[in-house]
């Protein structure tokens, strides 16, 4: 059945690419920050039609049969806050940059809900194109739907491109894909004082240098060597003049691990380095963690259906592709059975040699075709679960 589904699908797909890729230029050209996506939602009803809202600016949209649960298929609303350095003639000019993908996924989705439209009476199940918004930032976005307690499905699927993943492969992993994710806010309070006499103050800069560097020693002490996990400081702010010692210093960063199990004792690991690292140098200080994105747990199921049908679709598996970047994609596995596949754009036509989140990156107008194939095997494999 699965088989047939998929087929059926990718034949209705052809027809609806140039309408897709039209739309993913607008998109492209239009980025929104998270929770401001009010353009970019009203370039997707257009496309769509009828839709329902969710979380403020979010979209969802529903085609198949009203008595049978619905396979959600998920994309993201939101850009990011960087100045586009493309060159595209599409390229975006207000400071905000589609530079993860979410253009494509979005117009991929636009095209795969088209093509199933196209063959509604023969969908064993309902499509739900899930138009999520703020992905990129908190309050997440998929937290925020799960807390309104509206979305049902069975199963939510999803396809990121990624620049690390070969053209025409794509990975489907099962277990933790991607991890999880807390914000970490460190505070050191000494007594401040004069450069020249450091002895008569308690120096909290020094104090947080220490901690930096301490902090590193929970992945490389206090992890398993084989789980994979990651701390990054991202600013460190102190003082005001070069001859004072201030009284205060604060830096700010982000924990992440792939393997849930890990990630409550590497809190409380911190925050034990944290105030005693401090302490020996007659400091106090406090650790603030704000709680993100849980771990994205493929489904094993899912995953091996989804192999299954990659064929199917004119795709190689690729290599097992894991990764200690996070997506609240994590959050709808408290609702139902999760899928995230991630489809290849390294070597591909066009493609700049550039990461995600990159002022240069930008997935060729070909990789909507190539998303939404890979959103119908998800599609097809939930179906067949």
């Amino acid at each position: 059945m699965s088989t047939d589904l998929l087929r059926s699908l990718l034949n209705s797909l052809p027809s609806e690419l140039p309408r897709a890729v039209a739309l993913r230029e607008r998109l492209h050209e239009n980025p929104e920050p998270s929770h401001e996506e009010h353009e970019t939602a009203g370039l997707v009803t257009e496309a769509l039609g009828g839709v329902g809202r969710v979380a403020g600016t979010g979209l969802v949209a529903r085609v198949g049969p009203d008595d049978l649960p619905a396979v959600a298929v998920r994309a993201e609303l939101d850009a990011l806050p960087i100045e586009e350095e493309t060159g595209a003639s599409f390229a975006a000019t207000n400071g905000l940059m589609h530079a993860c993908g979410h253009d494509v996924h979005m117009a991929a989705l636009a095209a795969l809900f088209r093509a199933a439209r196209r063959v509604e009476d023969s969908l064993p199940r309902p499509l739900l194109a899930l138009y999520q918004p703020s992905e990129e930032a908190y309050p997440s976005g998929a937290d925020l739907i799960l807390r309104e307690g509206t979305l049902a499905a069975g199963a939510i699927v999803a396809a990121h491109v990624h620049p690390d993943v070969p053209w025409g492969a794509v990975s489907v992993e099962p277990g933790p894909v991607n991890a999880s994710c807390d914000y970490l806010r460190i505070t050191v309070e000494g007594i401040g004082g004069h450069g020249a006499y450091p002895h008569r103050a308690h120096d909290p800069i020094l104090a947080l240098s220490h901690v930096v560097i301490a902090l590193q020693s929970l992945v490389g002490r206090r992890l398993d060597p084989m789980h994979a996990g990651v701390f990054s400081v991202g600013w460190i702010r102190a003082g005001s003049a070069e001859n004072v010692i201030p009284s205060r210093a604060e830096a700010g960063g982000t924990l992440r691990v792939l393997e849930p199990g890990d990630r409550e004792p590497l809190r409380r690991a911190a925050r034990e380095l944290v105030e005693n690292t401090a302490r020996a140098h007659d400091c106090a200080a406090r650790l603030e963690v704000t709680e993100g994105e849980p771990a994205t747990l493929n489904d094993p199921a899912l995953a091996e259906a989804a192999r299954a049908l990659l064929p199917e679709a004119g795709f190689e598996l690729a290599p097992a592709m894991r990764s200690c970047g996070s997506d609240d994609f994590g959050f709808y596995r408290r609702l139902a059975p999760t899928l995230m596949m991630f489809v290849g754009l390294r070597d591909g036509p066009n493609v700049r040699p550039a990461s995600l989140h990159n002022p240069r990156f930008l997935a060729p107008n070909e990789a909507v075709e190539v998303v939404a194939r890979a959103q119908a095997v998800a599609f097809a494999a939930a179906v067949s679960r």
